[in-house]
């Protein structure tokens, strides 16, 4: 293989982000009903889209793996969503989405970023502990659940 075709497979291994438009949906919606029990609707993503929040895409090799909605306002953010695909588990793509996130908060001058998680979610909870954020709150009968509703964990990252 030429040095050319070794780049540019390096190049397609690493994530691409960009906007989300109302095209992506279908994409998104896949892989939100995918990994989650009580997903997203397809309104609370257009909903973000048309309230103007930072609704990003995360692609690798031109194919939706990921995706986040983060909302900034009084200097502060709130990550709304932040989902990788069910069949990248284990390779860093929540991390990578999430570093790009909180870049992202910090360049429209968020001083803080603010989000809800599921107290079950341990995954989850780890990813946003590795990356600084400290769980500061409950939010009593948050999530709709299977068998009623579920607290939410507040965790709040101070960004400096």
């Amino acid at each position: 293989m030429s040095d050319e075709g070794s780049v540019s497979a390096q190049l397609d291994n690493l994530p691409r982000y960009r906007s989300m438009t109302a095209e992506d949906l279908d994409h998104v919606m896949a892989i939100e009903n995918e990994v989650y029990a009580q997903p997203w609707t397809r309104g609370n993503f257009h909903d973000s889209l048309m309230a103007g929040y930072h609704c990003r895409i995360m692609e690798l090799a031109g194919e939706v793996v990921g995706y986040s909605v983060l909302s900034v306002g009084a200097d502060e953010a709130h990550l709304l969503n932040l989902s990788i695909a069910a069949q990248w588990p284990r390779h860093g793509l929540g991390r990578e989405l999430l570093k790009f996130m909180i870049g992202l908060a910090r360049e429209f001058m968020a001083y803080k970023i603010y989000l809800e998680v599921r107290p079950s979610n341990l995954a989850g909870r780890a990813l946003y502990a590795g990356a600084g954020f400290r769980e500061i709150a409950t939010r009593r009968d948050y999530y709709p659940g299977p068998g009623g509703r579920e607290d939410a964990v507040v965790m709040e990252l101070v960004l400096e």
